[in-house]
Parts: C-alpha cells; structure tokens; sequence
C-alpha cells in the first residue's frame, strides 16, 4: 500500500512495486559478477552478459542452469551458472567497473573494444529507415508490460528494418535488459544481430553501445542522450546511433554526418 497525496486529498491505495535481487553469474564453475536485477529471464541475462563482455571468446553455450554446486532453491535462483564445458577461458572476476570515462581512460576503453570486436559493415544501418527508427518508443512501449504496471524499469527490444518489435525484455537495470535481449539472441543462434536494430528506453551509454557492438547490432536508438563516450565508441565500431527520439523524431550522433 502506498498514501497517495493529490488534488483529491490523502488517501491509502495498492501499489506494484518493481523486484530487485541480485543476480551471481558463473562460468564454467568460476563467479564471475553479481548484478541486481529484476528476476526473470535469468538465463538470457547469464549468457548475454558472459557474451557482451568477451568471456565466451566464441566458445558455444551448452546449458544454462541455477546453482550447479547445490540446490537452486538454497540459493533463491540467485544463482546461474552457464556452462561451455571448459572451453571459454578462465574468466576474471569483474569485481567492479567505471563505465563513466574521460581523457585517456576513455580512449583506452575503446582501444580495448577495437582489439576484440571488428568495425561493423556501416552499410548495414543503411537498412533502417530514419524514420522506422524515429517510431520504435511507440512500437516498444505496448510491449513493456512491467514499466505499465509499475513504472519502475528499463527496456531494451531487438526490431527489424521494417520497426517490428521482435524481443523486448525488462529490467531494473538498462545494462541488464540488453543483455536479456542478446542472451535470448544468442541461446537461439540469432548472432551477430546484423539484420536487427537494438532500442533502450533509457540513456545510450557506453556500456550499452559496446553490448550493442559485442552483439553485432548496427543500429541503436535510445530515448534519452548517448554519453561523449558512447558517440565516440559508436563511430569507431560503425553504428548508428540515435538519441532523444520522441514523438517522431531523434539526433543521430553516429555517424558523424549522414549521407545527403
């Protein structure tokens, strides 16, 4: 329950509120991360996240599961383990991350993208009409069913040339719901998402840009503003990036100047 103070008055009324718990991820037996996000789609969020970061280094999925050194019900399916049979390299912990960065940190971070990820093919974006892309908030927004129960998530949705909305997952985190949409891509041999655009209801960050690239998605759109970061990192890897798209239109940031 929750007071509602307005013009009406004060009164008690029923709220929903958003889950939050974290989340451990293992590969091949080593932790790896703890994350907080919104239960559900565990898996996708397990294995997009061991993608997007580099820990698979093309090494395929062979099972995703809760807890596989005990009883997942222990754990409170705070657990996930995904398993490539040992052949992903032993990953490092990510004990922490500063995805905010200047200078020559932020130079470095891109350098470090560009020696495991190739330039995608910028022609790929050309496949996307501006305008299809102005429109995804609306397309997206009829299928983000817990930010209309509670107003309280991100989204990210993989669409198609034509603005079809083919997966959206949510989530508390804007980093997480990416990763659930790539999982989910990936668990079903749809990667590289050379075909797909990727949207996000929130900022376009440099951690979502390099998921993007990761995953292979030429283009990105994002309800709010990119960060210098992320429009440098786009224009390296390739993509289109778009921002503050609302009520039909948006900035492109990347690339630097559109054909024209």
């Amino acid at each position: 329950m929750t007071t509602r103070v307005d013009e009406h008055g004060v009164r008690r009324r029923p709220d929903a509120l958003i889950v939050e718990e974290p989340l451990a991820i293992e590969l091949d037996g080593q932790r790896v991360t703890t994350t907080m996000r919104t239960p559900g789609h565990d898996f996708e969020l397990a294995a997009g996240f061991c993608f997007t970061e580099g820990l698979l280094a093309g090494a395929p999925v062979q099972t995703c599961r809760y807890c596989g050194t005990g009883s997942a019900v222990e754990t409170e399916f705070n657990v996930v383990s995904v398993e490539t049979g040992g052949v992903a390299p032993v990953p490092t912990p990510r004990l922490g991350t500063t995805t905010s960065s200047c200078g020559l940190c932020g130079s470095a971070s891109i350098d470090e993208l560009c020696e495991r990820l190739a330039p995608l093919d910028p022609t790929l974006a050309t496949a996307f009409p501006l305008e299809v892309v102005a429109s995804l908030p609306d397309r997206a927004l009829g299928q983000q069913a817990l930010f209309a129960e509670t107003g309280a998530v991100h989204a990210a949705a993989a669409f198609d040339p034509t603005g079809e909305v083919l997966v959206v997952r949510e989530d508390v985190g804007r980093h997480n719901a990416v990763d659930k949409v790539v999982g989910k891509l990936l668990l079903e041999g749809a990667l590289p998402a050379s075909a797909l655009g990727l949207y996000v209801s929130g900022r376009a960050s440099f951690e979502i840009v390099q998921k993007a690239w990761a995953a292979g998605f030429p283009v990105v759109v994002a309800v709010s503003a990119p960060t210098a970061l992320a429009v440098d990192t786009a224009r390296r890897a390739g993509m289109l990036l778009g921002g503050f798209v609302r009520d039909g239109g948006m900035n492109v940031y990347a690339p630097e100047r559109l054909p024209g």
